[in-house]
This record gives structure tokens, sequence and C-alpha cells, in this order.
């Protein structure tokens, strides 16, 4: 098949613009080369729906920025995915840092956004009682939001799929070759042929842009570091908590996340190293120091798990979007903060920007624009409980006992895509609880192992390389 588009990159970005794409009568595939979508940079994401006022509106990152905060509503009640909109505050607590909140109140007005304002202390405390009385003034936003990542990466990238995307997971790509027309994309599995090839590869866009003899531009990992707190922190605030930004980095936060524990981080420490993501004592230092100015009542003793990601940032610390020296080989990189956020109006810019290329876009009257909302067991009523273990059996079991997710849950996730422990984890939260997948890892993979007609050494984590048991040997008792 000759593809009309091939999309490199199956991260927030990658997926949505698959999404957006089968809308039109096109053959579009998606190439990633990690075993499911969203398993790089997404993965690590802060889930914050930023409000629309912090990138300056002169950049593209800010132009997009408000643009695809206003999308977001639409596509969670489409796809079935959480979203909330918390609010968040960005607070002052030096007299030089001021200013800063004025120039927030000036990119929200220039933008559009509504609902900013500025708070005083006596509006602080009396809304956010455990933040830190030595707080000067803050801005206020009620437009930001939080998501699961994964989650939204996952819903995207399935409803993609039933409206025909060609789903390649597992396929890294090692050439590029313009030929006449259109591009040749050779992964080790097989060779590709498409039109357009639009590179949306975050932490590699370099080096894929590289291989299109079209470099322009260096990615520049910067890692961060987060710390996800015990529930027993719950509702300790209730909007996400910026500290003034600095020029690379939005700052050390609180965020109540979209199932309602409370994460901190992340840090920003520029790294060579792509692959680079480890925690650290100096990390854990720098976050934990931060959060107390911010909050006395978070302590270092409440982390139950802690994890890095890498941005994706590049020269200029813009957004790279848009065509190159070559025709049909496409930009969609340095998608860092507000990345998540912006993704939705990216991947409309991306189909304009293939329109001005030539492509012909024809709108399909037979796309299907939503997807069932997958069960989570724990949120539903007791009484909606009882309901579905009467009619389906499987809801009876409790395979995670500390975020109360059902075998049910775990095979409904199979079902919909997981290949690995992580993708279970990611798409219904069973391992992510206090004891950190102590208690149901081993449930998760056995259920996986059966459905996909695999021995359990063969399960893994998150893709080759991360196997998790392996089979005795014919000496071992």
């Amino acid at each position: 098949m000759i593809y009309d588009v091939l999309i490199i990159g199956g991260g927030i970005v990658g997926c949505a613009l698959a999404r957006e794409l089968t809308r039109f009568r096109l053959n579009v595939a998606l190439c990633e080369k990690e075993v499911e979508v969203g398993f790089g940079a997404t993965k690590a994401n802060s889930g914050i729906i930023h409000g629309g006022h912090h990138a300056a509106p002169e950049m593209l990152k800010g132009r997009l920025e408000w643009e695809g905060n206003q999308l977001w509503e639409v596509l969670a009640q489409e796809l079935g995915f959480g979203f909330k909109r918390v609010g968040e505050l960005t607070v002052a607590l030096h007299d030089d840092q001021l200013p800063v909140l004025d120039k927030l109140l000036h990119h929200a007005r220039v933008k559009g956004v509504s609902g900013v304002e500025r708070w005083e202390p006596a509006r602080i405390q009396d809304e956010e009682p455990a933040l830190s009385p030595a707080i000067l003034a803050a801005v206020y936003a009620p437009t930001t939001g939080v998501v699961n990542p994964y989650e939204a990466c996952f819903a995207l990238v399935e409803n993609a799929v039933r409206n025909g995307l060609n789903l390649l997971t597992g396929f890294p790509v090692q050439r590029l070759q313009q030929n006449g027309d259109g591009w040749e994309v050779v992964t080790p599995s097989a060779r590709l042929t498409s039109r357009f090839v639009i590179n949306a590869a975050g932490l590699y866009a370099d080096q894929i842009a590289a291989l299109a003899g079209v470099r322009t531009f260096t990615i520049h990992p910067r890692k961060g570091e987060e710390y996800l707190l015990d529930r027993r922190l719950q509702g300790l605030v209730k909007h996400v908590i910026f500290p003034c930004p600095s020029p690379v980095s939005k700052g050390i936060l609180i965020i109540p996340t979209c199932d309602g524990a409370l994460m901190v981080g992340p840090t920003a420490e520029d790294t060579p190293d792509r692959d680079d993501l480890r925690t650290s004592d100096a990390g854990a230092q720098a976050v934990f120091k931060a959060v107390g100015e911010l909050a006395s009542g978070i302590s270092e003793k409440d982390v139950i798990a802690q994890f890095a990601g890498l941005r994706a940032s590049a020269t200029g610390e813009d957004f790279i979007i848009g065509p190159t020296s070559k025709r049909g080989f496409i930009n969609a990189a340095g998608i860092q903060s507000p990345g998540l956020t912006a993704a939705p109006a990216i991947a409309r810019l991306l189909v304009n920007v293939l329109r001005d290329e030539g492509l012909e876009l024809t709108l399909r009257d037979d796309f299907v624009a939503n997807l069932p909302r997958p069960v989570h067991f724990a949120a539903l009523s007791t009484q909606e409980q009882i309901a579905l273990t009467l009619r389906d059996p499987r809801y009876r079991r409790i395979v995670c006992r500390c975020e109360y997710v059902t075998e049910g849950e775990v095979l409904d996730a199979i079902a919909h895509g997981a290949t690995t422990l992580d993708g279970i984890k990611f798409r219904t939260r069973a391992g992510m609880g206090r004891c950190q997948g102590g208690f149901c890892a081993i449930r998760c993979m056995e259920l996986l192992a059966k459905a996909h007609g695999r021995a359990m050494n063969d399960v893994t984590k998150r893709g080759p390389g991360s196997w998790l048991v392996r089979a005795a040997r014919e000496d071992e008792p």
C-alpha cells in the first residue's frame, strides 16, 4: 500500500494527528518504535492542560496553547477518558516575582483567556488554607485542567484505528529515502511508502530529520523528576499550584491528578542521555525543598512512587512545525510544555499544512467520533457495582486492592490493546497504588499470558528488555 500520510512517533501529538487525519478519505499509518503508544515522553508527562496564559502569545506554542486548551473537553467526552478543570494558582513568594504575575495577566488579556485574575493573600488562604501564608499574591486561572496523558493517548489511537489507521508498533524507523513524489520508510519489519511523512518523533525528532537530510535543529533532552504521593493527602490542595516560572521551566508544582492523588515536581535538568530516566537524591531534595516553601504539609515520607521523564526541548525553545526543504517531509518537533495542552491544536495545524502542501482532503461521512467509556469499578456507586457484578462475574474478582481494580477491567484493557504490564497499569491503574504492584502484578501477568497465548516469561513490563520472570532451568527444583 502507498500511504497518503505516515506519522513517525506515537506520542500525544502523533496520536492526536492520526485521529484527526482519519476524518478524511486517506490511507494513514503511524510508526512507533515502542510496543505501545504513549510509552515515551507522554507516559511521564505531568498531565496538566495549561490554562492558556503561560506561553508568550508571539510564540507558536503560545498561540496553540489556548486553542488546544479549549479542545480537550470535547475530546474527553467523545473518547471517554478522564478530564477535570481544577483551575490553577501561580504564586509569588518574593517581591521580585510580582512582575511575573503581571506578565501572565497580560498574556491572558492578549489571548482572550477567560476568568484569569489576581488573588491577594486573604483570598488565597481562604481557598487554599494548606498553602504557605508567606505567599504575597497569585494569578488564578479556572481554565486549567488535568488528564492522564497516556489514557488520552490510548483513546486517541484506538479511535483512529477504528476509523482506518494502520498502527505499527515496535517499528523503529531506520532509513528514509525520497523517491519521486513520495518517501520510502524503512523499518526492521517492513518497507513502507508514503506521499507525506510527519516527523513527530519527540526526543528523536532531530535524528529522524537527519535521516531525511533536513536536520536544521537539535533536540536537547531536559529531565524532570516527579513524585506521586499517598492518597491520604488527597484534597490537601484543590488547584494546580505553580511557582513563578523560570526561563526554562514552569517550576516545581503541586498537582492534584485526574485520579485524585497528589503529585509533585518536575525538576528541569539538561542531560545528553536520551535514555536517562533515573531519579536521584538530589532531585528529590530539590522537589521537596521547593514544595515545602509552597505547602509545609507535604513531606518526602508521603512518596509512594517516583519516576522521571525527558522533555524534547529544541533549539530556540519553541515548537518546530511545518514543511521542510524536501517536499513531503513535515516536522512536528520540539514539542515540550505546553505540548500536551496544544496537541489537539497541533494536529489541526498539521492538517492545514498538509492541505497547503497539496494533499487533497475530503471529509468522510462515516467517521465515528466516539468510543465507549471504559469501566472504572472504583468510581461506580455501590448499587452500580452490584448490578455490574450480577451481569458479569469478571467484575466480582479484585485484582488490585490498592486501586480497587477488577479482573474485568484488566481483561477490558487487554482487549483494547494492552500487550504489556505497563499497558494494563496505564489503562486501569492496577499497580499504581500504595504497594506499587506488589499484590496485583502476578495476576495481571497471568491474565496477559493467557489472553495472548504466551508463557509467563514472555510477558514484559514495557516491551523487549523488560522481562519480569524467567523460565526455570531443567536443573532447578
